[in-house]
């Protein structure tokens, strides 16, 4: 089966006339006729019923012709955008990405973005996790950088790369000079972590029950920024990915063993929905950029 017998066959089922519709295909009727024949003899189905020069279609022909016809048009956009130079590409792409992303890897693919698809609007969300699943799940957004949502809702979940998570702290923390840290030896230690509704939080606190250790969670905070903060300011410590760290100065980050806290970001987009050209673009950048390591 080629892409050919299909325009053939919505052409025909469109006019339901073979000369007619072998002036639109550009072949000659005797052409078409086989092509029809060869498709139905493919699929082992009449697609239509041919009563003299009448032709109509068949219920199996019109539920492969409802089938088909968007599967076309698909095919035809992304052709004629492949045709197209890239500073032609127009619309509006939705991205949205948790805190750790969204302050260098997101800046970073959007400057490469742009600079290719200057056309295209962009419009980026900082959002959590559950906050980009339905966004995606509502069709709000287009794309969304996160984790591995704990409900699929649908949801097509492609890894990146792995996060090694580490404690953070002031310099002159009596934890700031070393090199690594066992998760036990957070047993009581007064720490600010995000609220358990994160993931991030979710997988910490698995952590410290498989290292027996129980932290003194003294702040609870359900954004980043300000809990990083507050640890500049304050004796206390928190976890963190590097990539969240990014711009902070004044603070030392040192690495967790035993277990060490890992999460896999990945590119997020609703399955059940057709994804856009530029959010195929997008994603191309974004998995580019992944696979260097961390952002520039």
């Amino acid at each position: 089966m080629e892409l050919r017998h299909l325009r053939y066959c919505v052409a025909l089922a469109e006019v339901q006339n073979f000369t007619r519709a072998a002036e639109r295909t550009h072949v000659t009727q005797s052409t078409l006729s086989h092509q029809i024949k060869q498709l139905e003899d493919e699929l082992s189905v009449a697609l239509f019923n041919r009563d003299g020069k009448s032709v109509s279609l068949t219920q199996a022909g019109r539920d492969f012709v409802d089938t088909i016809t968007p599967i076309l048009k698909q095919v035809d956009a992304a052709v004629g955008a492949l045709k197209a130079p890239p500073d032609q590409l127009t619309g509006e792409l939705r991205i949205a990405a948790t805190h750790s992303f969204n302050v260098q890897l997101i800046p970073q693919c959007l400057a490469a973005f742009m600079d290719k698809f200057p056309r295209v609007k962009v419009v980026v969300e900082e959002l959590s996790g559950d906050q980009i699943a339905q966004g995606l799940e509502t069709g709000t957004l287009d794309l969304g950088i996160s984790y591995r949502p704990a409900v699929p809702r649908g949801l097509w979940f492609e890894p990146l790369f792995n996060e090694e998570l580490k404690l953070i702290m002031s310099p002159n923390h009596p934890l700031a000079k070393r090199k690594r840290v066992r998760m036990v030896e957070l047993n009581g230690l007064p720490l600010a972590l995000l609220t358990r509704n994160f993931s991030t939080r979710q997988l910490l606190d698995e952590c410290f029950d498989a290292a027996g250790a129980e932290p003194q969670v003294v702040a609870e905070m359900n954004a980043i920024s300000p809990m990083v903060e507050l640890v500049r300011r304050t004796r206390l410590c928190s976890i963190v990915s590097d990539n969240a760290l990014s711009g902070e100065p004044d603070l030392v980050a040192v690495a967790l063993e035993n277990p060490t806290p890992i999460r896999t970001p990945g590119l997020l987009w609703n399955r059940n929905r057709e994804r856009p050209l530029a959010t195929r673009y997008m994603a191309n950048i974004i998995r580019e950029l992944a696979l260097q390591g961390q952002p520039r």
